[in-house]
């Protein structure tokens, strides 16, 4: 059997709307972000279930990928994205996860990956 090497891995996190974490999940660098998105849900499928929106940024796109967050935990996807091209301009609802991922960068064991 010959494997592919991969090098690095992927963080999701899924967060309410405070910021705070409710599912972590660590996957290979090979695994589409979609993929990734939709196990992590698959293992806290019972947790999420009061959730009303997932709401989630641009790159998560598509209709099997929709289809499937709501075959899943039954609810809507709104996806967040960007009104203009070439400024920079905080949205809200987008900045609550990039604000959990800085306070996990906080903390001096979480800061790197030691494969």
């Amino acid at each position: 059997m010959i494997r592919e090497k991969t090098l690095g891995v992927k963080l999701y996190i899924g967060v309410d709307t405070f910021g705070l974490p409710h599912v972590m999940f660590v996957s290979m660098a090979n695994v589409t972000d979609c993929e990734g998105v939709v196990t992590m849900i698959g293992y806290v499928v019972s947790h999420l279930s009061k959730g009303q929106t997932v709401l989630v940024d641009g790159s998560y796109t598509g209709e099997v990928f929709v289809n499937s967050v709501k075959g899943l935990i039954g609810v809507a996807v709104e996806v967040v994205t960007r009104s203009e091209l070439h400024k920079f301009v905080v949205l809200p609802k987008r900045w609550v996860v990039e604000c959990s991922f800085g306070w996990l960068g906080d903390y001096r064991l979480l800061w790197k990956n030691c494969e």
